[in-house]
């Protein structure tokens, strides 16, 4: 009975503020407003998103229009779905789309929220980000991480050889993950993944569940406080958020410690980055507050992890599904590499068509389909459009690499669409966005990418990939999981062919 009275009470309230607010609605329209889809009264268009809200906004566009205006409750929210609108919001007019909405769930698991002194995209915030990008994710600060990929790789392609020689079909998403994980740990922590306070499969779920967490729309996102907290609560939101945060905070504030409390001296003086968020810590903070310290390290480890090893899994799904291509990749990465026991970064230079592939993976799974949430700061435009300020932005990068008027054949996967290409990743294309762009471009890029390409052309140097149990190409499910990130929701399991000795 409890659960149906606080339904009731939930309605009568949002009713109530809807009505106040009405008015004051009103007064901000402006005549010609961008295209929206009908909605229902107090949920707007929250039930038709579903649970992949990118390819659900897809669909809508496609009949509204690459400029849309949709509610989330009674919040308005921008969707844009073309590479030109897309290029007003990061490129032409970025200062006025640059702001973050205070999410509440984005909010918790970043601690923005624990600490007065901390504020949700406060000055402090975007200083101490700002900081640490350039200390962090500089190209000098990434090449200095080789020795430790070069190291995680090489055990990696060992320890899968082991299994080719039994002919085991291995889960590419769990071991994708596993790698990603290893290199995250040794350039965050200095240590190794084993024997961490987590295991594999512990932190992956965690991860899984932190995903799933963060793509949920929650209700005090988009209606009044406790209307909206009254809804997450029967919801389980905030259970759930609570169990994230809570083992989140417990194995940061472990790692935190054991920096803190170690008298050893680093190898060479090198700093993992732990050392360096402590070290700028210690330089621009007064206070002995650690929630911004584990809140960047959140942002490292879920933004770090979970992209790469998932970009790793649909390269591998796509070359599987097209074995020309995967002889072509496999024939360029082996002629260059021709009396190498291994692939260097120095060869990945070298690779021409192996980059296309990297390319066209990320352009047909960005694993971030919608860019993190943006805001307007002040009145502001959108392709003719006039946009009122605090409206919440979403990008579908996922729509726009697959727009028809864009690609050839854009649900197909064919890497040559970038040979005599200048399209890259690297947020100056608006085609192409799976870090974003602009001013808030992911910082991680140099990182990510150059863990992406070492570990998936040693992969493929080394092995051939066979589908299990006499399974064809045609057979193979390319289903999206539901969540912030893009993952494969039916496991790639494939057999890996040590061809090694064959070829030396």
């Amino acid at each position: 009975m409890l659960p149906v009275t606080l339904l009731i009470l939930v309605v009568a309230l949002a009713l109530l503020w809807g009505l106040t607010k009405k008015k004051r609605g009103q007064s901000l329209m402006i005549h010609k407003q961008p295209p929206s889809p009908a909605g229902l009264p107090i949920i707007g268009n929250l039930h038709q998103l579903g649970d992949r809200p990118h390819q659900s906004l897809a669909r809508m566009a496609e009949r509204h229009g690459p400029v849309m205006l949709i509610r989330l409750g009674f919040e308005p929210a921008l969707v844009l779905s073309s590479a030109e609108a897309a290029k007003e919001a990061l490129k032409t007019r970025d200062a006025e789309y640059s702001s973050r909405p205070a999410s509440f769930c984005a909010g918790k698991l970043t601690y923005d929220y624990l600490d007065m002194a901390f504020t949700p995209y406060s000055e402090y915030w975007r200083e101490m980000r700002k900081i640490c990008v350039v200390e962090l994710f500089n190209l000098k600060r990434v090449q200095s991480f080789q020795p430790v990929r070069t190291e995680v790789t090489d055990a990696f392609i060992e320890s899968v050889a082991v299994s080719a020689g039994k002919g085991e079909a291995l889960d590419v998403g769990e071991m994708s993950f596993e790698l990603t994980a290893s290199i995250i740990f040794k350039t965050a922590f200095g240590r190794s993944f084993k024997g961490s306070l987590m295991d594999r499969k512990g932190l992956q779920k965690l991860f899984h569940e932190a995903a799933a967490v963060l793509g949920s729309f929650a209700a005090v996102d988009c209606f009044p406080y406790v209307v909206g907290w009254m809804v997450d609560n029967l919801s389980g939101l905030h259970s759930r958020l609570d169990r994230v945060f809570e083992r989140f905070d417990e194995f940061f504030e472990n790692v935190i410690q054991e920096h803190l409390n170690s008298d050893k001296l680093k190898d060479d003086g090198h700093e993992d980055i732990v050392d360096v968020l402590l070290r700028i810590h210690r330089e621009h903070v007064r206070s002995g507050a650690m929630n911004n310290v584990k809140g960047i390290l959140t942002n490292i480890f879920v933004g770090g992890i979970d992209t790469g090893a998932l970009t790793v899994v649909w390269a591998l799904a796509e070359l599987v599904k097209n074995p020309e291509v995967m002889k072509k990749v496999q024939d360029e990465i082996r002629h260059w590499t021709s009396g190498k026991d291994r692939v260097t970064e120095e060869d990945i230079n070298n690779l021409k068509y192996f980059k296309m592939v990297i390319k066209e993976t990320l352009r047909l799974h960005p694993v971030v389909p919608l860019l993190i949430q943006r805001k307007t700061t002040a009145k502001t435009q959108m392709l003719g459009y006039p946009i009122q300020e605090g409206v919440r932005v979403f990008i579908n990068a996922w729509a726009i690499a697959k727009d028809p008027k864009i690609w050839d054949q854009p649900e197909k996967f064919i890497p040559e669409r970038f040979n005599d290409s200048l399209v890259n990743y690297r947020g100056q294309h608006f085609e192409l966005l799976p870090f974003g762009g602009g001013r808030r471009i992911c910082p991680g890029i140099n990182m990510a990418m150059a863990t992406i390409e070492l570990v998936l052309a040693n992969m493929l140097h080394r092995f051939d990939w066979k589908l299990p149990d006499g399974m064809t190409p045609e057979e193979l499910d390319m289903e999206e999981g539901a969540g912030i990130t893009t993952f494969k929701k039916v496991p790639l399991k494939l057999v890996p062919v040590d061809n090694y000795y064959c070829r030396s």
